[in-house]
């Protein structure tokens, strides 16, 4: 296997029509249907480019920006952004299409940690990604940044270490009505 790849040998493109069979009681397709179709493309992609199975470890943030209707093509593109020693963030991108108008929309983005397993389960190390543009280096760093701040936020908010103390006072800018046990 290469030591290193470049982003492009991972992408993946899929194209599905959207059918009422997809669809909520608003006529709108399911969030967690286009949610398994971004897990299997950031599975293919991940697959793709570290040459084993790979797992989802983590989803970040899914922000739903738009509905996607019962009729329209949406197609999703998935890259690797960034790799760590076993894992790799996979970007991927959804857009949906009135295929008889042609006009196309932005649906949602999302990123992937998908980690590279053996035919025994155990982790791999993946080859490393070779950044050959801005717009590389920006999504590896953005990648590296929200990896980063996902550890400092776990450990922030450990249970054996949280001080409720520290809290209570920015609590007082939410709905919430406080009555802890003494």
């Amino acid at each position: 296997m290469s030591q290193f790849k470049h982003s492009e040998e991972s992408h993946i493109t899929i194209s599905e029509l959207m059918l009422p069979s997809h669809s909520n009681f608003s006529g709108k397709i399911h969030g967690g249907y286009i949610l398994s179709l971004m897990d299997q493309i950031a599975f293919a992609c991940a697959a793709k480019y570290s040459g084993y199975y790979a797992v989802t470890a983590s989803v970040d943030k899914v922000d739903f920006l738009q509905p996607v209707e019962v009729g329209e093509l949406v197609t999703m593109k998935a890259s690797v952004n960034f790799v760590g020693r076993s894992s790799m963030v996979v970007g991927v991108r959804v857009e949906a299409e009135n295929i008889t108008t042609g006009e196309k929309k932005h649906c949602n983005s999302s990123y992937f940690t998908m980690v590279a397993r053996d035919t025994n389960g155990k982790s791999v190390a993946v080859p490393g990604l070779i950044l050959n543009s801005v717009s590389a280096v920006r999504r590896f760093v953005r990648s590296a940044h929200r990896q980063e701040e996902g550890k400092l936020r776990r450990a922030k908010f450990k249970s054996s270490s949280f001080k409720v103390e520290e809290h209570l006072e920015k609590l007082t800018n939410y709905n919430v009505k406080l009555e802890l046990d003494k």
